[in-house]
């Protein structure tokens, strides 16, 4: 599956209004979202009493734009191809497109459906326009398991270069180095030692 059911629904979620519950709460703002139950956002106490042992991402926010923390994330979806960002001491991606005027000339870098400046040579800036690509062109996955089975083909691709690098080593040392054959066995006999008469009597 190319598109996981709720990812959808996630990215046309509200988030960060008030918990209609837990409104007068510290931590009543609906930064929560279910990935089983596909619903609308809650907060934090609405997750231990509703949505205890399902799995549960918390959005965050950025100069007024969701978030979303890669090492939640990318345990639920493969998120290569989209810029990520370094935001107090965590690394995190931005869950939709965000308006920015045109590019200008000199970028080396730009998503490839909004056209919005990346700082690296990513294709897209957010989880919504890499959504968009993958509808529009299909040359995209969010699906851990396609991306399982291409690093499992890659890792055996490096074995099998190593197995043939290794085995070229050995060969060429057996090249460099030939074995030393034994010595020829002796074929000179040892001279006896001149025998001495014992004298004769007087």
């Amino acid at each position: 599956m190319a598109v996981p059911p709720w990812l959808e629904p996630l990215l046309s979620t509200a988030f960060f209004t008030v918990c209609t519950t837990h409104g007068d709460a510290a931590r009543g703002e609906c930064n929560m979202y279910c990935l089983d139950c596909k619903g609308d956002a809650f907060c934090f106490y609405c997750r231990s009493s509703k949505h205890k042992d399902h799995q549960v991402i918390q959005i965050r926010r950025s100069s007024y734009h969701d978030v979303v923390r890669v090492t939640e994330i990318q345990k639920v979806l493969d998120i290569s191809g989209v810029q990520t960002y370094v935001i107090n001491s965590a690394r995190v991606l931005f869950l939709n497109e965000r308006p920015q005027p045109k590019s200008g000339k000199g970028v080396a870098h730009i998503c490839e459906i909004c056209g919005r400046s990346l700082l690296d040579p990513f294709r897209f800036c957010s989880l919504g326009c890499k959504l968009v690509g993958i509808k529009r062109n299909g040359n995209a996955s969010f699906s851990l398991e396609a991306k399982n089975e291409v690093v499992v083909m890659d890792r055996t691709r490096r074995e099998s270069i190593s197995k043939e690098e290794e085995e070229l080593r050995e060969g060429s040392q057996q090249d460099i180095y030939p074995p030393t054959p034994p010595p020829p066995p002796s074929s000179a006999r040892r001279r006896k030692g001149i025998p001495h008469r014992a004298p004769f009597g007087s």
